[in-house]
């Protein structure tokens, strides 16, 4: 006896002794397919998203823009298919597939702005709109948004089309404050740092729901890392520290895999269910 896909599994039933057995599809409650959430959960997200936008851009650089898309859309698929296929959360899988989201969900919102020359500002609001209609969705199918409910593989399918979306919408709104508005990576970082706190004070006194306050927060991890990872590799000309995006993305890297590394070992951050 298995559990499909839907989260569901078939079971045989009898009415009555000497009729004939029938099959039914009930609902079960599978192994936890997401992390806790911990403080470090936050931290290895913001480098995450840090080391993806600084990766995107100096494989953009190296490679040119389709065949650094080509990989790391190959990257993407790969990393999400092993996520799909296993029977829990694993630490080594997912962090690797929220990497890989991280890197192609930049891309997705650069190709917009630098290929189809769509401004950031309009790229901001359809990305708006996209991550709008798949939590709504999401709601509808499953009337629930929290990551604790993530044991189906429907569920599965919304939270990781949620995760890429908020990935492209981060991307979009660090680049339109840096550039459209002006403010620059460190002024720009400095900015979500402070609209992060908000989100997570109001959850914490119970003023905001612990589900809006998670998915808030989650959204603004996207710009906060990409800004201060910019503002690292960024030449001084652009008003960064010069480190160069290379550097950067190794820097970031060594920490993410040392985490990630403890969080295996330790499974502090492993669902007990």
């Amino acid at each position: 006896m298995g559990i499909s896909g839907d989260g569901t599994v078939t079971v045989e039933v009898r009415d009555a002794p000497g009729r004939r057995s029938a099959h039914r599809r009930v609902p079960v409650s599978g192994l936890s397919k997401v992390p806790e959430v911990t403080a470090l959960f936050w931290v290895v997200k913001i480098l995450t998203t840090g080391m993806g936008e600084t990766a995107s851009d100096y494989l953009g650089r190296v490679l040119g823009p389709v065949p650094a898309g080509a990989l790391g859309l190959g990257g993407f698929l790969v990393l999400l298919t092993l996520q799909f296929r296993a029977e829990r959360y694993r630490p080594w899988i997912y962090w690797s597939a929220i990497v890989m989201v991280s890197v192609f969900g930049t891309m997705a919102a650069d190709v917009f702005h630098v290929v189809a020359g769509i401004p950031y500002a309009v790229s901001t609001v359809a990305f708006s709109a996209i991550l709008a209609a798949v939590l709504f969705a999401w709601n509808a199918s499953e009337r629930s948004l929290s990551i604790h409910s993530i044991r189906t593989r429907r569920r599965e399918v919304y939270y990781w089309a949620t995760v890429l979306a908020t990935f492209a919408l981060g991307t979009a709104v660090g680049d339109l404050t840096a550039g459209t508005l002006r403010l620059g990576y460190l002024s720009s970082g400095l900015l979500f740092a402070a609209a992060i706190a908000v989100p997570a004070l109001a959850g914490g006194l119970g003023r905001l729901n612990e589900v809006a306050a998670f998915w808030a927060a989650y959204i603004l991890t996207r710009p906060l890392g990409a800004s201060f990872a910019d503002w690292m590799g960024a030449p001084a000309a652009h008003g960064g520290l010069g480190w160069g995006t290379g550097p950067v993305t190794l820097a970031l890297l060594l920490p993410i895999l040392a985490l990630i590394g403890y969080l295996a070992a330790s499974r502090r951050d492993t669902p007990r269910s």
